[in-house]
């Protein structure tokens, strides 16, 4: 793997002065309670002017609890917010962006159908006349480094610009404070680099920045301050340009965080268990992506990564290979057997499973126990879950205690329904329960999206062992941590064509974020 080069983005390691008369936003006691959970249990938070302080913590620790009492999304059962000096009560989110509180969420609020300056403008409390916003639009965005031409239409804008949107939206609005969640987790390694030169230039400004992230080598580069919060208090605060990534990790964790072995003996390289052939499909909305002659062999004993900006025809791959869109026969092949127009349940009793990236609705149906959801998945595949047409609920009971037990699904008691999950467990308990067959190939597509450190740790040990023991598995990930730690080979998918994978030891994530970028349509064409 190639050397990262960071030098345009001035890292922040200048120590960082915080005293009382720099406080902008000062939480005292902050509890939320959801009936028996207690979210947020006194929780005392400081935010500086001028200053970019990250929010770190586990799934379920509290964080998006405790940012909605800050953008006025939930009301706080106890304690108090104060802002630049003056205790206040923020009842909605227009209190909040009165006050000067913004947030970009990590889903994005944006009509597709509209264009940049329509979706800005219906943010905006008096957005004027819509020439003039068109125009503010422009000398903003130009000026953060962040160009938006007001007229394009979302629906035809990558992800990355889609971004962009929402925040020059929020900085429209003059905000003193900018909570951001997850900002990078659909950008290019230049686009983030782009975004992290945007958040210094505003702390220059005096604008201060919350930042929640899951990516602890973004926070220990651009973060002054970081707060840890665990079970929903705050059990730790610390100068992350003075840490490591594991030693915030054990931070949030309590407990250090066994590092991802990739380098465990390799067996040899095996037969083509899937076969991607000239594969293609039209779009099947006018948001969709369309499929341009994606061609891959995937082998028994290897991990490929898919690399690529979400939005990019990474969906459409997935709904292919495991049958939710079917497509001519031969264009894919399952252990050298046509399966293009055969069903779901087929290709898992051809011993092939398949982790989407939806875990709430798509991978687990929301009010139905665990074991329920289990027999969804499994009960063609001979796990003896059904006999003569009745479900063994013994056996699903067993399968979901061992599944708890391996992946440290954290549950309030046994046997729960899937929506009362948090999300990192939930993804643990869909990731587990398709490693669980050890299934002869794996499509997973984002196994470790808005999880935290432990939890990613886990599931890409488990994806690397399902390999090591020759089993043939496809990732489909936004995260280039994730791609370089654990992929034999990477390949970049961009507007539905795919580059040639190649060895993950050969690849720079520069050369990455430029496939990303549109390069691999060029190399999908002459392939």
């Amino acid at each position: 793997m190639g050397t990262e080069n960071h030098s345009e983005v001035d890292t922040a390691a200048a120590p960082f002065a915080r005293s009382d008369k720099d406080k902008l936003l000062d939480a005292q006691g902050l509890t939320k309670r959801f009936g028996d959970i207690l979210a947020n249990d006194a929780v005392d938070l400081t935010i500086n002017k001028g200053e970019i302080h990250a929010l770190l913590g586990e799934n379920g620790a509290g964080k998006s609890t405790l940012v909605k009492m800050f953008y006025g999304s939930l009301e706080p059962d106890g304690g108090e917010i104060w802002w630049d000096g003056q205790k206040v009560a923020i009842d909605n989110p227009a209190a909040a962006r009165e006050l000067g509180i913004g947030m970009v969420f990590q889903h994005f609020s944006l009509f597709e159908a509209l264009n940049v300056v329509e979706n800005i403008a219906l943010a905006l409390p008096n957005p004027g006349n819509m020439k003039d916003l068109a125009s503010r639009i422009e000398t903003v965005s130009r000026e953060y480094g962040l160009p938006l031409n007001p007229s394009d239409i979302v629906a035809d804008l990558p992800v990355g610009i889609r971004q962009r949107i929402e925040i020059v939206r929020c900085l429209l609005q003059e905000p003193r404070l900018i909570i951001m969640d997850e900002p990078t987790s659909v950008l290019t390694p230049q686009e983030a680099d782009q975004l992290f030169l945007t958040l210094q230039r505003l702390a220059s400004e005096g604008c201060a920045v919350l930042y929640i992230s899951h990516r602890l080598e973004e926070v220990q580069r651009i973060c002054h301050h970081a707060t840890i919060l665990r079970h929903g208090q705050v059990v730790n605060e610390c100068d992350p340009t003075k840490e490591t990534p594991a030693t915030l990790a054990s931070m949030m964790v309590g407990a250090e965080v066994i590092a991802v072995n990739a380098a465990a003996q390799k067996p040899a390289i095996g037969e083509i268990r899937l076969g991607l052939n000239k594969l293609s499909a039209p779009a099947a909305t006018p948001f969709a992506t369309a499929l341009n002659n994606v061609s891959l062999e995937l082998r028994a004993g290897e991990v490929v990564a898919i690399a690529g900006v979400a939005g990019n025809g990474q969906g459409e791959l997935f709904d292919a290979i495991s049958g939710e869109m079917r497509v001519a026969p031969d264009m894919i092949l399952l252990d050298g057997a046509p399966c293009g127009s055969k069903s779901i349940n087929w290709r898992r009793k051809k011993n092939a499973a398949f982790v989407p990236e939806e875990r709430l609705g798509h991978g687990a149906v929301p009010g139905m126990k665990l074991s329920q959801n289990i027999v969804l998945t499994r009960h063609s595949t001979g796990d003896k879950l059904v006999n003569g047409g009745m479900v063994s609920t013994a056996n699903a009971g067993q399968m979901e205690q061992r599944i708890k037990q391996a992946f440290d699904v954290r549950m309030s008691h046994d046997d729960p329904e899937a929506r009362s999950l948090s999300g990192g467990n939930l993804q643990k308990f869909v990731v587990g329960r398709e490693l669980d067959r050890q299934p002869g190939v794996l499509i997973i597509n984002q196994p470790t999206w808005g999880v935290d450190a432990g939890a990613a740790a886990l599931i890409r040990q488990a994806i690397i062992d399902l390999a090591r023991s020759g089993s043939a598995v496809l990732v489909i990930s936004q995260d280039l941590d994730e791609i370089f730690e654990i992929a034999d080979k990477i390949a970049v998918i961009s507007r539905g064509y795919l580059s040639e994978p190649e060895p993950a030891a050969d690849v720079t994530r520069e050369r990455v974020g430029l496939l990303m970028a549109g390069g691999a349509e060029t190399q999908g064409e002459v392939a």
